[in-house]
């Protein structure tokens, strides 16, 4: 998978179709080539605990919890505290 603005850290939203980068303060489109100051925002999809649906790219499992519920991958996991970045 290839990140997007959306995947950094210094990206805010503003809609769906572009945000602004904290670092610049310029609007960038949330699609568009990163910059060299990339920072990877952590999101399920990133995180070892999580196992990807094959059948549901944008769903998996969680395997921190014992019951393991389905989260999205692209779920933002800043305040997870079992996030662990997958290597």
């Amino acid at each position: 998978m290839t990140n997007k603005h959306s995947d950094c850290r210094n990206f805010a939203p503003v809609d769906v179709a572009k945000g602004i980068c904290h670092r610049t303060k310029d609007l960038v489109i949330t699609d568009s080539l990163l910059c060299e100051n990339f920072l990877n925002l952590p999101k399920c999809r990133n995180c070892h605990l999580f196992k990807p649906d094959p059948t549901e790219p944008v769903m998996g499992l969680c395997r921190a919890e014992k019951d393991q519920p389905w989260t999205y991958a692209d779920l933002v996991a800043i305040t997870c505290q079992w996030y662990a970045a997958s290597e």
